[in-house]
């Protein structure tokens, strides 16, 4: 429970700000019409971050748009961070559900970057904290991502993977096995781990099932379950887990879905 009152006059500057942010031109009407607040208070808040510099007024035709200054508002965001707090409680509920640790990763340039993970202090084959990199075409969770991110993103990535020389990057080389990799995956709607990457990272003793954690449209991230191959094969691991591996994205996708949509506690009254 908070010890103060927010500052609404703050609170209302600041969701004038995101909604210019997310629609990149804004009028007061379409101001307006997102946030519920007056057009005079609005008119007051836009003159106030045309002010310190954080929107610009334009004329042709008459909108107001984010500046450069509005940047320095997210140098400090953490997205594996975020993540990783909203999915914690949700991975540790399904590693107790499965008995195999878990991860959730996102994108990070080249490569995904562990957000939560849920393996157990100890085990060297399953050591990877949050914060760790690991390559997009060699894992489940990166092939996951990558079959289900939008076409243009997915053109980025594979360009940059294309320079790169590890054996697992030879599909970013030769678009049309990639894209019948990307189809199959989609089609099933879970990766699995490249075998060569298996092998030199794990020696094959381990394999993963990925899945996108995706909402509609959005794409956040994506999640796996890590097996040793001796006790799961890839077709009784594929059979059993990946139904509750989707249900467990789904929460995941609405959960994050919900953070970032949840509504503004603003009056509409100025």
């Amino acid at each position: 429970m908070a010890s103060f009152r927010p500052v609404i006059a703050l609170s209302r500057g600041l969701e004038v700000l995101r909604v210019i942010n997310q629609e990149r031109q804004s009028t007061v009407g379409s101001l307006h019409k997102a946030t519920g607040l007056n057009k005079a208070t609005i008119v007051r808040m836009l003159e106030t971050l045309e002010h310190e510099g954080y929107v610009v007024r334009r004329t042709e035709p008459a909108s107001y748009a984010p500046t450069g200054r509005a940047l320095l508002l997210s140098a400090g965001y953490d997205e594996p961070t975020w993540i990783g707090g909203i999915a914690e409680p949700i991975l540790n509920k399904f590693r107790k559900q499965i008995h195999w640790p878990s991860d959730i990763a996102v994108l990070d340039q080249e490569s995904m970057v562990i957000a939560h993970t849920t393996r157990v202090d100890g085990s060297l084959l399953f050591s990877r904290p949050p914060g760790f990199r690991f390559p997009v075409l060699g894992t489940s969770m990166g092939r996951a991502y990558l079959a289900f991110c939008e076409p243009a993103e997915r053109e980025r990535i594979v360009a940059r993977l294309a320079l790169s020389p590890e054996p697992w990057n030879d599909l970013a080389r030769n678009p049309g096995r990639l894209a019948k990799v990307l189809r199959t995956i989609r089609n099933a709607g879970f990766a699995v781990m490249d075998e060569s990457y298996s092998r030199h990272v794990f020696g094959g003793a381990v394999w993963a099932i990925g899945v996108p954690v995706v909402l509609r449209d959005r794409l956040f991230a994506s999640m796996n379950v890590m097996m040793l191959r001796e006790a799961v094969s890839t077709e009784d691991g594929a059979r059993r887990f990946v139904p509750p591996m989707k249900k467990v994205a789904s929460a995941l996708a609405e959960a994050l879905g919900a953070k970032l949509a949840a509504p503004s506690t603003l009056s509409a009254q100025s």
